[in-house]
């Protein structure tokens, strides 16, 4: 569990919401925009809520580890949604040509002009 510091308030959330809610809180604010949010949280009585946040820029957002004593909820789902944000930093692509296999005699031919036949 991790303890999330915004605004001089503190919320605490599960380690994959806190990782998701950091980067794509860098990801809008180098987009210099800046976006609401909403995350499960755990309140003092132990209750599952909602807290939500405006991330990006001019909006720090600190986590850091907390002693957890209890059960973990799953918050899987909200940190999943955090990730499909469409600013939310991808892997990126890069073309990279194939090796032919040793038992590749000749390429391929392909003539796209030709009419195929049934």
């Amino acid at each position: 569990m991790r303890c999330v510091t915004y605004a001089g308030e503190t919320v605490i959330t599960t380690d994959d919401v806190a990782a998701s809610l950091v980067e794509l809180t860098a990801a809008v604010a180098k987009e210099g925009q800046a976006e609401a949010v909403s995350i499960p949280i755990v309140t003092d009585a132990k209750k599952v809520a909602q807290a939500e946040l405006v991330i990006g820029v001019g909006n720090d957002v600190l986590s850091a580890p907390v002693e957890w004593n209890e059960e973990e909820p799953d918050f899987a789902a909200a940190a999943d949604d955090l990730r499909r944000h469409r600013l939310f930093p991808r892997p990126h692509l890069r073309a990279v040509e194939s090796q032919p296999d040793e038992g590749d005699d000749e390429p391929i031919d392909w003539d796209f002009d030709q009419p195929t036949q049934a």
